[in-house]
């Protein structure tokens, strides 16, 4: 009968440890991360395509340079300093601080948020020398570039928001370390991806 009760055995539907192996992860990693790291990949396949777009269309004889608006350095050096400034807050939690990591990380969003101004006074000045989107392909991709990023930052600071607004109210910079190493990273993606437009509208 014993025999007989194994056989009709379903081990299927048994709950708990199998084989005295536990349950494991797919990923050794935080969820909000490993979801980071598939956006990035999005991403960097996203400005790709439009960087390529961009050094076929500048082949057509109606292209014509726009050349280098002076803004642009100053905010290259905001972006950046943001992204020190993430990265500060970031070794700070790191090590288990908590003096100045509210400061700090509320410092790299204000950078971004100036960054975010400074692009938008570059696109009023092109506008009032008469460089508009459709005359000028040049001008459309200067437009349509420097918007894409601008909208992957406001994304990133929708983040940022809302963990700035957990340590405004006492939480404690550990509790939100996730959120404060994504936003780190983020940044430092977005000032990489920067740097690269940025050397591009510059010499072409």
């Amino acid at each position: 009968m014993k025999s007989l009760k194994h056989l009709a055995d379903k081990p299927w539907e048994r709950k708990g440890i199998i084989g005295g192996l536990r349950p494991e992860g797919a990923f050794d990693t935080a969820p909000a991360k490993v979801a980071l790291g598939f956006f990035l990949i999005v991403a960097t396949i996203i400005f790709s395509l439009f960087t390529i777009s961009y050094f076929i269309r500048m082949e057509l004889p109606d292209w014509r340079p726009l050349g280098e608006p002076g803004q642009l350095w100053l905010n290259t050096g905001l972006l950046a300093l943001g992204s020190v400034v993430f990265q500060l807050a970031r070794n700070k939690v790191g090590r288990g601080e908590n003096r100045n990591v509210f400061a700090l990380f509320l410092a790299g969003g204000l950078c971004t948020l100036a960054f975010i101004v400074g692009q938008i006074m570059v696109w009023s000045d092109l506008m009032a020398g008469g460089v508009y989107l459709a005359p000028n392909p040049a001008a459309s991709f200067f437009y349509l570039l420097t918007g894409v990023h601008i909208a992957h930052l406001l994304g990133g600071l929708w983040v940022w928001s809302m963990t700035s607004i957990r340590l405004a109210s006492g939480k404690e910079p550990k509790d939100v370390r996730l959120s404060i190493e994504t936003c780190t990273l983020y940044w430092h993606f977005l000032l990489v991806v920067w740097l690269v437009l940025f050397a591009i509208l510059s010499n072409t």
